[in-house]
């Protein structure tokens, strides 16, 4: 593997399974990040979501997925060129991994695509120690899930940040106050299957801890795009504070932990303890928005 990568992985200080795959997982989503630089991708698309929030912003947890949305709307946007793109530049800094785009049976305006390669072959790689290694089940899998809004809502702003690892380039992102846009959707809308997601509400209090303000104009599209609001009426500081309360009083906080819990450092653990309906309900009610 790439002596930059192994200097990458060292800064980590990684002593457990989950904080190797963890600083994997990063360091691969930072390599398709320059991937899709170099096949101009960013000319037509902003990262977005909590990964984005992770390596341009600071939060303090690991995040999965790569999240970006078009620039306008375009339903038949390909996403081949891009994928390839991001196959040739992990290849080329020593990663065994794949990306395969995913085929829905109905039209969607999410495209997607998973990167992935055995986990044990990205530990043998990156010279991960044995103890380690012998932790690592044969199926398992590092996998980063791709996802490109090709039909997003609009009125969100962008601007560019650079990045200096492996190499220096530069990523097209929504702002701050876009991106807690579409962090606030997802608290209010996102429709869980099994879980509550944890990280949505991490990711809250991030937000407020740095007295972001959101943009309300991207938020009431997304809202409306998910017919979560009506089309004919404005959207206030004031309709988001009442959403935001009957959100939180129907949270279970315990499965909520559950979720964020692993993709935290052990010096972020202890924060999981104050979480409840109350201490949530305080932390709105305090907000500057």
């Amino acid at each position: 593997m790439d002596e930059v990568i192994l200097s990458m992985l060292e800064e980590y200080q990684c002593k457990t399974k989950i904080e190797y795959q963890n600083a994997l997982r990063e360091i691969v989503q930072e390599i398709a990040l320059l991937g899709l630089w170099r096949s101009k991708f960013y000319e037509y698309a902003a990262f977005y979501g909590g990964t984005a929030l992770r390596i341009l912003y600071g939060l303090n947890r690991f995040s999965e997925d790569l999240d970006f949305s078009l620039l306008k709307k375009n339903l038949r946007f390909n996403l081949e060129p891009h994928l390839k793109a991001i196959e040739e530049e992990l290849n080329s800094f020593g990663f065994d991994i794949i990306t395969n785009k995913k085929f829905k049976k109905n039209e969607s305006q999410i495209k997607s695509a998973i990167i992935k390669g055995e986990t044990i072959t990205q530990f043998l790689n990156a010279s991960v120690p044995t103890n380690i290694i012998n932790q690592v089940q044969g199926n398992e899998q590092l996998k980063i899930k791709i996802e490109i809004d090709v039909n997003p809502p609009l009125n969100f702003d962008v601007n560019m940040k650079n990045l200096l690892k492996p190499i220096p380039f530069q990523v097209k992102t929504m702002t701050l106050e876009s991106l807690f846009a579409g962090k606030l959707h997802a608290v209010l809308a996102r429709k869980w299957k099994t879980r509550v997601k944890g990280r949505d509400f991490y990711d809250l209090l991030w937000y407020i801890g740095k007295g972001v303000q959101p943009n309300l104009k991207h938020l009431r599209e997304r809202l409306i795009q998910s017919e979560d609001w009506p089309k004919n009426k404005n959207f206030t500081k004031d309709d988001l504070q009442k959403l935001l309360i009957i959100k939180i009083n129907q949270i279970n906080f315990d499965e909520a932990i559950k979720d964020v819990s692993p993709f935290l450092k052990a010096r972020e653990q202890a924060t999981l303890s104050l979480w409840n309906k109350e201490y949530f309900l305080t932390c709105v009610a305090s907000s500057r928005f």
